[in-house]
């Protein structure tokens, strides 16, 4: 049985893992895969699909550090499991949560409940991190100056928000930015770019920042 399935793709190379056989099994297989083959793989950008298997922090980080010693760099995680993306947001590495297929017969979900797809920290992200996702950044916790975040959809903080945030980073300007305690450095929302969007001298409170006639507004989040 295939342990491991490789093919290119346009950030580098996509290396699907066998979602049955035992983890040390699988990397032992994709350590001898490159070392084989090291000419095609050297330097290459990896994104590992994982499928549904539940990867701790330390089995992704035993892969990652597989790849650096050969020259590789682990680019992204792709996985259906939240336990694995958790673990990749824990290692800074970027995350996309994938929808398994429906199986055959299967109804299919109605359009008003079908989810998108994003990265859920759940701690606070500190000073010089950079939290990046082409879907929704959610953080449970604060983002403190020094710290940024870059999300292709929206970006909620449930904390204090004091970092820079880029939310609709492809050109979304229907992405929003909120939080519990809004007190960016800079904001910004597609091509828009606020400083200090708002007055702080009144008490705390949850906003959302969003694009209205062709300029960042902030408005209390309700």
């Amino acid at each position: 049985m295939q342990t491991v399935a490789i093919k290119g793709g346009k950030d580098g190379l996509l290396v699907s893992l066998n979602e049955t056989e035992e983890w040390q099994g699988v990397m032992a297989d994709l350590a001898a895969r490159i070392d084989q083959q090291n000419s095609f793989f050297v330097g290459a950008r990896i994104t590992l699909d994982v499928g549904a298997r539940p990867v701790r922090k330390d089995e992704l980080g035993s892969a990652k550090a597989l790849l650096e010693r050969r020259g590789l760099t682990l680019y992204a995680v792709l996985s259906e499991s939240n336990t694995t993306i958790d673990a990749a947001s824990a290692l800074d590495l970027r995350a996309n949560l994938i929808t398994p297929p429906q199986s055959n017969g299967a109804p299919a979900a109605p359009p008003e409940e079908d989810g998108t797809f994003g990265v859920m920290i759940r701690r606070t992200v500190r000073s010089g991190r950079t939290v990046r996702s082409d879907g929704h950044v959610v953080i449970f916790g604060d983002v403190n100056a020094g710290a940024e975040i870059i999300a292709g959809g929206d970006i909620v903080v449930w904390g204090r928000l004091r970092g820079n945030v880029h939310a609709g980073a492809h050109g979304d300007e229907s992405a929003f930015v909120c939080a519990l305690d809004m007190t960016p450095t800079q904001l910004r929302i597609a091509g828009y770019i606020s400083i200090s969007p708002t007055d702080k001298r009144h008490k705390p409170k949850p906003e959302i920042a969003l694009i209205r006639d062709s300029r960042i507004v902030v408005e209390t989040w309700r």
